[in-house]
């Protein structure tokens, strides 16, 4: 599946930084690009913050999406998309259309709960042109000892779309290794949980 979206319905969601250390992790094992397709452009931030040669390529989302896209696939083994933080914008629409896998962070809030029954729906719809488009939640910024951490996964069971098994922590390393130009891979010890986090989730993701 060489085209993966980060898609999301809000901000906040943790989508960049899970497209950031996503494609980190993924590189680790093949050839890899980050394409920004976010107006916010905060994954190229992130790139041009970076001093490591062990970075991500980034490249900005061009007027032409789907032209790109199908590019880098013949380029790279994956190719990550970070789409706007909305699923009505243009670039999300494109990239549902042709990606192979839409990955959709929810964060443990009824907000994030909500705004994923948007998601689903331009999931569906997206299937009407790509047919054989796969789609999985991922619980990110769990923090275990919260009352609606321990129910998400019940209230996720009510929308059709799989939930990974693996669910990301809310980690403060997540947020400042971004800060820093970094992925969780480059933070030594410091970055080492949240790493073995990242490389479980693409076990799940390279099976699909």
């Amino acid at each position: 599946m060489p085209v993966i979206a980060l898609v999301g319905n809000k901000g906040g969601a943790g989508k960049t930084t899970l497209s950031v250390n996503l494609a980190a992790g993924l590189a680790k094992q093949a050839s890899t690009i980050l394409v920004d397709a976010d107006p916010q452009g905060s994954a190229l931030q992130w790139n041009a913050f970076s001093n490591s040669d062990h970075s991500v390529k980034v490249l900005e989302a061009s007027e032409e999406l789907g032209f790109q896209l199908n590019e880098l696939s013949q380029q790279y083994d994956f190719v990550v998309v970070d789409c706007p933080p909305s699923v009505h914008a243009v670039q999300t629409i494109k990239v549902l259309e042709i990606c192979d896998l839409a990955l959709i962070p929810v964060q443990p809030s009824p907000v994030d709960l909500w705004a994923t029954v948007h998601t689903e729906e331009a999931v569906q719809n997206a299937r009407q042109e790509n047919v054989s488009l796969k789609a999985l939640l991922v619980i990110n910024q769990l923090e275990a000892r919260t009352t609606l951490s321990r129910v998400v996964r019940d209230a996720l069971s009510e929308i059709s779309l799989p939930v990974a098994k693996t669910a990301l922590r809310r980690r403060a390393i997540f947020r400042n290794s971004v800060l820093e130009g970094k992925n969780v891979f480059e933070m030594g010890r410091r970055g080492a949980d949240a790493a073995s986090e990242i490389e479980e989730l693409i076990d799940e993701v390279v099976k699909i």
